[in-house]
């Protein structure tokens, strides 16, 4: 079993062959193998606790909003439980900043379109050449309608990194929004956040943050980010299909927001546009408490704690993350380690072990003469599951000359993987770089 190392803090370890029992899907067997799952930057699967909160909430409380009956009213609870939920995982000011939606490529669309009403002709926006293509092309549009310049932060090819000693050169007294990823979404990099919240800050710029990816490997704090927005997605994190939206609530309560006239006009209701997936948010209210029961809340603040005012579940929250990224920065030194030792396996993005904390647990990786897809085949043959291709990250992949060719092989793990899993990997890998 590994576990992580211990902290100052004195975190437990992370037993993750323990906690792979409460996920009955990743007891899947394929062809007399049982199924690992790399696929996790795609999607996660599910602890049992989300199951049942789905299940319980179709057969007990189904019902709309707005009645005075049982269920409604049970229903009502179910969303101020989840937007408090959600509140607690971002560190949000209040769960009325904390915006449901189908997903967050549509709630990035609804936000865009509204955003763009309050920029002219000549106004400019500032977009990345590494992100999730949900976070490129719904504010080209925007701009598109509003005659708005767009400019583009390229990155550094030989790390995968944006590079945001750029991004001062970009930023002007025009920049109306600069929109960027906590985390690449194929390569896995790490974005200094706080850096370009900070620097688009100086210059009146709002800042719109794709947090899809990073938010299943460490914490996130939009307070102390101090970002405008930030988009996540449960189902990346253990639960349900949905998307969530942060929004400053002085920002969400200015803008005008596209809906139908009945509906509520203030926030978060007046984004929540239609009838939206209550099943979907009591499942998403259980896969955040499923997150906190990692962090143990019986352990006594420490001095070295950098969230040590915060209590209860914010505490528990904070603490999880932070031991679900030490336990996968192990799982990615293993990999990495691994890797290095297969003759045609290379390795995109950063690789050097010193800046591990520099990159989630997923890697783009090729072996020379294997096309992706056919790696992908092959490795699913053996119950591994991997991803191929682009991702919706054309921009990068085009930048890198990789999209034409098939893109790249996508490993993602997560910290219901082991190191067994690992091994079992990389003998997969070595044995495909192997065939002549």
């Amino acid at each position: 079993m590994l576990t992580i190392k211990q902290s100052a803090t004195h975190y437990p370890p992370l037993d993750a062959v323990s906690l792979r029992q409460q996920f009955p899907s990743l007891h899947k067997m394929v062809n007399g193998h049982e199924a690992i799952y790399l696929d996790g930057p795609g999607g996660t699967q599910v602890p049992q606790t989300v199951i049942d909160a789905v299940m319980a909430y179709l057969l007990r409380d189904n019902s709309n909003q707005g009645g005075v009956f049982l269920n409604s009213l049970a229903t009502d609870r179910v969303v101020s439980d989840a937007r408090r939920a959600m509140a607690d995982l971002l560190n949000a000011r209040r769960p009325e900043e904390i915006v449901f939606g189908q997903n967050m490529t549509t709630l990035t669309f609804q936000l865009s379109r509204a955003l763009a009403q309050t920029w002219a002709a000549g106004d400019e926006i500032i977009v990345t050449r590494i992100d999730h293509n949900a976070n490129i092309d719904p504010w080209l549009q925007a701009a598109a309608d509003r005659g708005v310049t767009v400019r583009w932060l390229d990155i550094d090819p030989e790390t995968i990194t944006l590079n945001l000693d750029a991004l001062p050169n970009l930023l002007n007294e025009k920049t109306r929004l600069v929109a960027c990823t906590y985390a690449s979404n194929a390569v896995g990099s790490v974005t200094d956040v706080a850096r370009v919240v900070e620097l688009a800050h100086e210059v009146g710029a709002l800042t719109y943050i794709d947090a899809v990816h990073y938010a299943p490997h460490g914490p996130v704090d939009v307070q102390a980010l101090d970002c405008d927005f930030l988009a996540s997605s449960p189902y990346k994190y253990y639960g349900p299909h949905m998307g969530v939206l942060y929004g400053k609530y002085h920002l969400l309560d200015e803008l005008a927001a596209y809906k139908v006239r009945p509906a509520d006009n203030r926030p978060p209701a007046k984004w929540e546009t239609g009838t939206p997936s209550f099943e979907g948010m009591a499942g998403t209210r259980a896969a955040v408490d499923y997150l906190a029961m990692l962090g143990d809340i019986s352990l006594s603040p420490s001095v070295n704690e950098p969230w040590r005012d915060l209590t209860g579940r914010r505490l528990q929250l904070r603490r999880a993350m932070t031991i679900i990224k030490e336990y996968e920065r192990e799982l990615s030194e293993q990999f990495l380690v691994g890797a290095a030792e297969i003759p045609g396996l290379e390795v995109y993005g950063l690789t050097d072990l010193a800046r591990l904390d520099e990159r989630t647990p997923t890697f783009a990786v090729r072996i020379h003469g294997r096309a992706p897809d056919v790696i992908a085949r092959s490795l699913a043959r053996q119950g591994i599951f991997v991803w191929s291709g682009h991702f919706y990250a054309l921009n990068l992949l085009e930048r890198l000359g990789m999209l034409e060719s098939g893109g790249v092989v996508r490993i993602g793990f997560v910290h219901y993987n082991t190191a067994e899993e690992v091994y079992r990997l990389l003998s997969a890998l070595r044995q495909l770089a192997s065939i002549k």
